[in-house]
């Protein structure tokens, strides 16, 4: 597949780039870092914390694609967007992260904590630098190297 399919596919389409938008997707996924990491990571909370940074990732990469000009509206879409810009160790992790929350989310099933501690690592070192790739050009705010992870 390709992302251009899922545009064809009206789950993703083509808009005016929207710099504001980015912006704000950023800034909430900072907060949802800020917030999640005041919770300790145990066996109980490791779903709930994979979830949540599994969701501040798809934020980051849905405010690259609004920077861009797009409107994704499929989590999977954001993989093959990765793949688009270039970016495609990041979208298999993005993607198997996916189907992670996926099963989590939609199935029940749950994530013990040294694997959530793992995909953790991975997820805040994504952040990272994407952030750095690519929103580090948004005036303002210095989303890009803000010292939140």
């Amino acid at each position: 597949m390709r992302f251009q399919d899922f545009i064809d596919e009206q789950k993703a389409r083509k808009a005016s780039p929207d710099k504001q938008l980015a912006k704000s997707l950023a800034k909430m996924s900072d907060r949802h870092i800020e917030v999640i990491k005041k919770l300790e990571l145990t066996e109980t909370s490791a779903s709930t914390v994979m979830t949540t940074y599994y969701e501040s990732l798809r934020e980051i990469i849905e405010a690259i694609a609004a920077m861009r000009g797009y409107k994704v509206y499929s989590h999977e879409a954001f993989t093959y967007f990765l793949k688009e810009i270039g970016e495609t160790s990041m979208s298999d992790k993005f993607d198997r992260f996916r189907k992670i929350r996926n099963g989590i989310n939609y199935y029940g099933k749950q994530i013990d904590k040294a694997s959530a501690e793992s995909s953790i690592r991975d997820i805040e070192e994504m952040i990272t630098k994407l952030k750095e790739k690519f929103l580090e050009n948004m005036s303002g705010e210095g989303l890009a190297k803000s010292g939140k992870l």
